[in-house]
């Protein structure tokens, strides 16, 4: 198993190290160097396995979303729409006809 650990030098000392894993394992070890740091952590890691935890990976499937269920969303009659509409077409024709936009 391959877990991404941060390890970083501990402010005010000159020998010192933390290793921190994220969730499920929110641990933290220290040690002179970052190898020994990295092995604490690694043994917190493994007594917590050692005592019946388990790590596993669970599938959750998404739901579709197909394109039938937003089709009309927008009522080609309704007034806002047509306004929305009106205010896109003039702003392309803006843009269309300003050299500076790509």
């Amino acid at each position: 198993m391959q877990i991404p650990v941060l390890v970083e030098r501990l402010k005010g000392k000159t020998n010192g190290y933390r290793a921190r894993g994220a969730e499920p394992f929110a641990l933290t070890a220290e040690g002179t160097t970052p190898d020994q740091a990295l092995a604490r952590l690694k043994e917190m890691i493994q007594a917590s396995l050692a005592t019946g935890a388990q790590v596993v990976v669970l599938e959750v499937s998404m739901p579709e979303v197909h394109a039938t269920r937003i089709k009309g969303v927008f009522d080609p009659n309704d007034p806002l729409v047509q306004e929305w509409k009106e205010i896109m077409a003039e702003n392309r024709r803006k843009a269309d006809k300003d050299p500076d936009v790509p």
